[in-house]
């Protein structure tokens, strides 16, 4: 007989017995009464550029092998499925190839599933143990699907030319590749999945996916920590996290970009701090804060303050190069979105003390154009950098660890500056992309320090702040 003979006789024998004794991994997977809730909510997201930012072994890299092959069978059960998938899994080296992404694939695949795999070395018979080209894998629409693997060391040249379904990276890549594959994938409007732990510390993914600086609104991403993991015991998270340093964790465990010593908000964390929307009673608006500009960003904010002085930020507008009447004009948009109290049919906000000031283009200052148009600013706000610094701190996480601030994820620029404002190298913030963070502490430092609980609540107050607070919670937890 020859090779080729005695190769098919094997996977004959193969999926005989898998059909007497099939993989039951992927049927298996978040199927039963253990659930990874964060793998489900990658698998659930409809965004084209998905990243998850995993510590080690907090469930990333399954979250790309499982994806891969859900859509290369045509088998994804939250997603629109096509047949004769064409895709790529991009690792770091042929070496992370092999003992990583590879080996996850097909760890998910049933034998009867391939239809072929080509070999860059080693033997398809036992292709663990080699480097793998591509994976022909049989769609249930009755095509094949193609999975071809790439290794960022081929360099760029290696990634031109093929029009693609989707890309898997399997830990960061270079940008200049990582470009190259969205030009791969914008033929059939495909997609970009990432996992990765941010071992590089504040590279191009912190500025265009995590920071997301350009606004994307195809950009999602996702942080999972051990603790998300629900196959690892306690045990073996502490004995983990006592032989690591403090950096070393925020990255292994938390999945979290380092650099955090240098932030001017290292309290802020995304996953308390930011909160799905929910319909907030009107009698807990408050006070709209603005940070005036023309050429720059103006930034405004639309704050709320519950019965126990929790602060919700719950819109945002946000917007450069745009004149008065333009921001006006959108402000009450919002305003009337949200049936926001007026004072004699007129707004009213807090602004930057600057806006009183008249230039050479207008004879009227900022506020008074405001004023033209039925919103009365306040300039009167207290602008010290230092102490708004830290009371804007206190609300994130007081001294008893509580958040006492909270913003709708809605608001993504305010969430932007939180997580990129970095002290400079004279003591005080760089002042770069701080708008929002401005007005932030302008409203922050209108309030009265201790305040007391708003006394008293009615029984329906109570009855609606309940309500209010469940379905919150049940957004926050993400319920499956």
């Amino acid at each position: 007989m020859t090779q080729t003979e005695i190769l098919n006789e094997i996977y004959k024998i193969d999926e005989e017995l898998e059909k007497r004794q099939p993989n039951e991994k992927l049927k298996n997977y978040n199927s039963g009464n253990i659930v990874h809730k964060k793998q489900i909510q990658f698998h659930k997201c409809p965004k084209r550029n998905r990243w998850v930012f995993g510590g080690n072994r907090s469930g990333k890299t399954e979250c790309g092998a499982v994806e891969t092959v859900w859509l290369a069978r045509g088998i994804h059960p939250f997603r629109q499925n096509k047949p004769n998938i064409s895709a790529w899994v991009v690792s770091l080296s042929t070496q992370v190839q092999r003992d990583v992404a590879q080996a996850k694939i097909l760890s998910y695949l049933n034998r009867s599933w391939i239809e072929d795999i080509v070999m860059l070395s080693g033997r398809k018979d036992n292709a663990l143990g080699g480097v793998i080209d591509y994976i022909l894998v049989k769609n249930v629409f009755g095509g094949v699907s193609r999975i071809g693997f790439k290794s960022c060391d081929q360099g760029r040249e290696k990634f031109q030319g093929t029009s693609l379904d989707f890309v898997w990276f399997d830990e960061e890549p270079p940008h200049d590749i990582y470009i190259e594959c969205r030009m791969r994938v914008l033929d059939k409007q495909g997609e970009i999945f990432g996992t990765m732990t941010p071992l590089k510390g504040l590279s191009w993914v912190y500025d265009e996916i995590y920071l997301n600086k350009n606004n994307d609104n195809e950009v999602w991403y996702e942080q999972m920590e051990w603790l998300d993991n629900p196959y690892l015991s306690l045990d073996e998270i502490k004995s983990l996290s006592s032989s690591m340093s403090s950096d070393e964790l925020e990255a292994r465990r938390y999945g979290k970009f380092t650099a955090s010593s240098g932030m001017v908000y290292p309290e802020f964390d995304e996953n308390i701090n930011v909160i799905e929307p929910f319909n907030v009673p009107r009698e807990w608006y408050d006070n709209i804060s603005i940070d005036p500009g023309l050429n720059n960003p103006l930034s405004a904010h639309w704050y709320a303050v519950d019965y126990d002085n929790n602060i919700y930020v719950i819109a945002e507008h946000f917007e450069a190069k745009k004149g008065i009447e333009y921001h006006a004009k959108m402000i009450w948009e919002i305003c009337n979105k949200l049936n926001w109290h007026t004072q004699n049919g007129k707004i009213c906000a807090l602004i930057d003390s600057a806006a009183n000031q008249r230039t050479l283009a207008s004879v009227k200052s900022v506020s008074e154009l405001f004023h033209d148009y039925d919103i009365l600013v306040n300039p009167n706000v207290n602008k010290d950098l230092f102490s708004g610094i830290q009371r804007v701190k206190t609300y994130l996480k007081n001294a008893n660890g509580e958040s006492k601030l909270f913003i709708f994820k809605t608001c993504v620029n305010l969430i932007r500056e939180l997580k990129s404002y970095f002290w400079g190298n004279s003591d005080a913030p760089i002042k770069k992309d701080d708008h929002s963070l401005d007005e932030l502490r302008y409203y922050i430092m209108s309030r009265p320090e201790n305040i007391a609980p708003k006394q008293p609540k009615s029984l329906i107050q109570k009855d609606k702040e309940r309500l209010i607070k469940k379905i919150k919670n049940s957004r926050i937890n993400n319920l499956i």
